[in-house]
């Protein structure tokens, strides 16, 4: 039973719920219930884990979920979140039909339509756009886990803009990874919980994998290895570390590489494992000023070479028989040049990244640095691993054992949400791989499809903006290696509504999701015709600055026509964004419909091998709502496009299930591996099965396969693997994968900028891209904190996602919100003391872009000057199915309010993105803030506090009291005891 009073905790619901008739009030105990007539095992869907979920239904109802003890992700765990998925799919806030907008927008006056008349609508408008210029469409997608699909619709219709939520969360992440080392931590790479000795996270927040980082947590704490916590807040994993270390927000990367300058300084790195595994004995070229500076030395034939030790001469890097030196500097072929190990020793070891140098910057003592450096050293290098399981490498080489470093790392938006963020993700996988610890037994371990090439050989498509009635030439996504990969206009100007692949972010593999609205508001790079997006709550917490958002969103012309002309919107639920569109299109909850976990975007694999996902209907919708993944296919038979018809015309997917089954992205590969052939005895590569999904439904949702002990290590290198990896596609040849420390592709940008090349950047980019395009990790300042006063605005100020909530779907849920239905800012004791703050004031939360009001409560756990409040908790007033006086969008509050999304003018007056310069990274981390105490009549309410918005046809405001259950409980009076 949930309680549900109207200003604390209004609850979701709906009418069938509390009209259910009161439970029988008998004494007895029923020790055997009937928990459901049957179980449906599927995935949830509420966080990113996708763990396995068995649901227990009754009499048409959900009665009961629980984690599925064979689903490889949670081995049966299940975590708050996943078990209140009732209360999500019974939520009041899920609309009902679709919903075409008659008064302003903003407002939330609609009326219901039916399907044809919508679809017809986006029909009609989607065919001109098309038909005359494609990329007028900005299609942007939240966190979906349908990009294998979307990505393709788009590149299908023919527009380059395309992205989704990782521009926002962690492309640097991503990106940083990818050019590195062929991975990233997360969903690319997981450590190797089971024989790790020493474990460190970076910025890990308890929402992003939750349930497998629990689980592998307790097994290293079962396993005597020691947890290192390194985030400003001390929350949940931070908190049971053994050492937490409260660094001071954005100075990580500082942090790292004076780690690896004591390493260096003690000679505490693996040579070997650099020689055979990594790019950094290959030469490169030391000609200041001349074009290929920076770049690597290669001969006629193109082959990147090393400096043979022994034989005083050059040799092709990638012979495995050479002996390479690692340090020095040499003429060869008339050009002087030092392996790439040279430069990184000059780098690092020089004196401003020593401890001492660092210390201030980081708030971290210089002796807490040295210590923990001795003590990465110590567990490397002293209790190495040795696993008996004879491999070959790639080269023919036989190898008794594995041999592996127990160090292990794990890092995520803390780290990734900085301006600075790529370089401090690429120096984390420079700590590991100067350990020798990516891929080995106790170390980083790839979850495949991983290792991909560094970086993967797949470019941005779109170069031409778009033909009208043509598909883009590839995936609007990619990896660019070089300036002519970019995509920009003649003029060096953006193609792509988000100025993704330009010079102001080249390295976006996610795009800008949260520069869309502000850019299609300006006209800049130029104005669109439709915003269609798809569960991203952009005027809520999926933007930088809430309320110029909402300004953008509603803003008019000259003429009294919307800036940006037409918005089109998915949702289960009536989030805040829902009332900023002109055509809402209702989809389902995960429980009513297919979903596909795919190897090609975002699988459940893990390091031990592959594995897929799928979600199928356990109920059918009491609503008139539709999938968004079926919509699209149905949209893009209507709309012709190329690969959703066939020949003559007719739709060549009946929806999103069929299109799961038969869908082939090229010959035997599809959006599932298991049970592939027409007799489902193939995985990995195979003709469609039309018996595909009842295979998976029969095996729990899920398809895994487990890698022969020879293949799980060194993947970037293992002859085994290697092959494998070509069997199921993951690799288009059984070719070594070099991690590359030195990166070639960042320095062929810094050349460009300094005026090499036939394609460089304007004049007003070129400083920025020589500046942070530089080949080795290296640290750099905020870029807001160099634009602002930071005496102004001395403290620095966060937001973490809480474990039991994710992004702003939880905080709807009749049961999690009475963990919490009000967001308070956490505060340190002694800042607060500084400022005449008491426990439960409220303060005004003040930066250089606007002010935000909330409540505070006194911490301990935090890095003295930082402040940091949950995320999505606060809303507003009267969506998500709460009272317009819930706690929630009355007392609790968004940060968002006090972020921007561009920069303050440089000395030049020139407005840069808030974003990494590398990746285009929305860099909210780097708030930077100042405390004022409310005066009494201020104290109470949040602000901004905006009008609440109408209800669109069909939702009601839920009821004050929510029982659920109820009608499961016996009814019967127990029998009487014998006297």
């Amino acid at each position: 039973m949930a309680r549900n009073d109207r200003g604390a905790n209004s609850a979701p619901s709906q009418q069938a719920l509390h009209d259910s008739p009161a439970p029988d009030e008998g004494d007895g105990v029923v020790t055997s219930p009937r928990i459901g007539d049957r179980v449906a095992k599927t995935t949830c869907y509420m966080c990113a884990c996708r763990c396995g979920i068995d649901v227990h239904l009754r009499d048409g109802k959900i009665r009961y979920i629980n984690g599925n003890k064979d689903h490889p992700v949670n081995q049966g765990v299940l975590c708050g979140k996943g078990s209140a998925g009732i209360m999500q799919h019974y939520s009041p806030a899920r609309l009902r039909k679709p919903l075409l907008r008659t008064g302003p927008r903003g407002k939330g006056e609609y009326r219901e339509i039916e399907w044809d008349e919508a679809l017809r609508i986006v029909t009609e408008r989607l065919a001109r756009i098309r038909a005359t210029d494609p990329k007028k469409l900005a299609f942007f997608t939240g966190r979906d886990q349908s990009q294998s699909l979307t990505g393709w619709w788009a590149t299908q219709f023919g527009t380059p803009n395309f992205a989704a939520h990782g521009g926002f969360c962690s492309v640097n992440m991503a990106a940083a990874g990818l050019y590195s080392i062929g991975g990233a931590f997360w969903e690319f790479g997981e450590p190797d919980w089971e024989r790790s000795k020493y474990f460190m996270l970076f910025g890990v927040a308890e929402d992003h994998d939750s349930n497998p980082i629990k689980i592998g947590l307790g097994k290293l704490k079962a396993n005597g290895a020691k947890v290192v916590g390194i985030n400003p807040c001390r929350t949940g994993y931070n908190a049971i570390a053994d050492e937490w270390i409260g660094i001071r927000p954005g100075t990580d990367g500082l942090f790292v590489l004076a780690l690896v300058h004591e390493l260096l300084r003690a000679g505490k790195v693996d040579l070997d494992y650099l020689i055979r595994y990594t790019n950094l004995h290959q030469l490169v070229i030391r000609d200041p000023g001349a074009a290929d500076d920076g770049l690597f030395l290669r001969d006629g034939d193109g082959n990147i070479l090393s400096w043979e030790r022994d034989k005083r001469t050059t040799a092709i890097s990638s012979d495995p028989a050479i002996s390479p030196a690692m340090s020095g500097t040499f003429q060869a072929l008339g050009r002087t040049v030092s392996p790439a190990f040279q430069l990184l020793a000059e780098r690092y070891l020089s004196k401003g990244y020593a401890p001492e140098a660092v210390a201030d910057s980081c708030g971290v003592p210089a002796a807490t640095i040295r210590r923990i450096a001795a003590e990465l050293a110590k567990v490397a290098f002293e209790e190495e691993i040795e696993l008996p399981i004879a491999w070959t490498d790639w080269a023919g080489r036989e190898h008794k054992t594995m041999k592996g470093r127990p160090v292990s790392m794990h890092a995520m938006r803390g780290i990734s949400a900085h301006s600075n963020g790529f370089h401090t993700c690429r120096a984390i996988h420079l700590l590991q791989v100067l350990l020798g610890t990516v891929d080995v037994p106790g170390g980083f371990r790839y979850k495949p499809p991983y290792p991909k090439p560094v970086p993967p050989p797949l470019k941005p498509a779109g170069k031409d903006g778009g033909k009208p009635d043509t598909p883009l030439a590839g995936a609007p996504l990619g990896f660019v290696t070089d300036p002519a990969d970019l995509l920009v206009d003649e003029n060096g100007g953006p193609i792509r509504i988000d100025k993704a692949y330009s010079w102001q972010a080249p390295f976006s593999a996610h795009g800008l999701m949260h520069m869309v609205i502000r850019n299609a508001h300006d006209g800049d790079p130029y104005p669109i015709d439709t915003l269609f997006l798809y569960m991203a709550n952009m005027a809520w917490n999926s933007s930088m600055n809430t309320t110029e958002t909402a300004r953008m969103l509603t803003a008019k012309d000259g003429n009294g026509d919307y800036k940006i002309p037409f918005i089109i919107y998915s949702d289960a639920y009536h989030s805040e964004t829902v009332s900023y569109a002109d055509l809402v299109l209702p989809d389902t909850t995960y429980l009513e419909r297919h979903d596909c976990i795919s190897l090609l975007d975002r699988p459940i694999s893990h390091a031990d091998g592959p594995g897929d996902a799928i979600r199928h209907p356990v109920l059918e919708p009491d609503r008139d709502v539709r999938g968004f993944q079926s919509v699209l296919i149905d949209l893009g038979a209507r709309l012709g496009l190329p690969g959703f018809v066939n020949d003559d015309g007719s739709a060549k997917y009946r929806d999103y299930a069929d299109y799961i089954v038969n869908h082939e992205r090229s010959p035997g590969i599809g959006p599932l591996a298991g049970w592939r052939g027409e007799d489902g005895d193939r995985h990995g590569r195979g003709a469609p099965n039309a018996n595909q999904l009842e295979r998976y439904i029969e095996h729990g949702g899920f398809w895994h396969h487990e890698f022969r002990p020879e293949e799980r290590f060194y993947k970037m290198a293992n002859k085994a693997y290697l092959e494998t990896a070509v069997q199921f596609g993951f690799l288009p040849k059984a070719e070594p994968i070099i991690l590359q420390i030195y990166s070639e592709p960042l320095q062929r940008f810094r050349l460009a900028a300094k005026g090499h090349g036939p394609v460089q950047p304007p004049e007003s980019e070129r400083e920025r891209v020589a500046t942070h395009f530089d080949p080795l990790p290296f640290w750099s300042e905020p870029l807001e904190e160099t634009l602002i006063s930071t005496e102004d605005y001395p403290v620095h100020a966060l937001t973490q996602r809480p474990m039991f909530m994710y992004h702003s779907w939880g905080s709807q849920n009749a049961w999690l919100r009475q963990v919490m239905n009000q967001n308070k800012l956490f505060v340190h004791r002694d800042l607060a003391a500084s400022q005449g703050l008491d426990d439960d004031d409220w303060v005004w939360i003040e930066s250089p872009h606007g002010r935000v009001r909330g409540q505070i409560t006194l911490v301990e756990g935090v890095n003295p000057n930082t402040v940091w409040t949950w995320n999505a908790i606060g809303k507003r007033r009267r969506t998500w199915g709460l009272h317009a006086d819930a706690g929630e969008a009355n007392r609790g509050f968004l940060l968002n309010h006090a972020i921007t999304e561009l920069l303050p003018p440089d000395a030049k007056g020139r407005r840069f993105s808030n974003s990494d310069p590398v990746t285009g990274q929305a860099a909210w981390f780097d708030l930077r803030i100042r405390l004022v105490k409310c005066s009494p009549e201020e104290a109470g309410t949040t602000a901004p506090l905006d009008p609440p918005v109408e209800l669109p046809p069909g939702l009601s405001e839920g009821p004050d009291k929510l029982t659920y259950g109820a009608e499961f409980k016996p009814t019967h009076k127990p029998r009487e005891r014998a006297k």
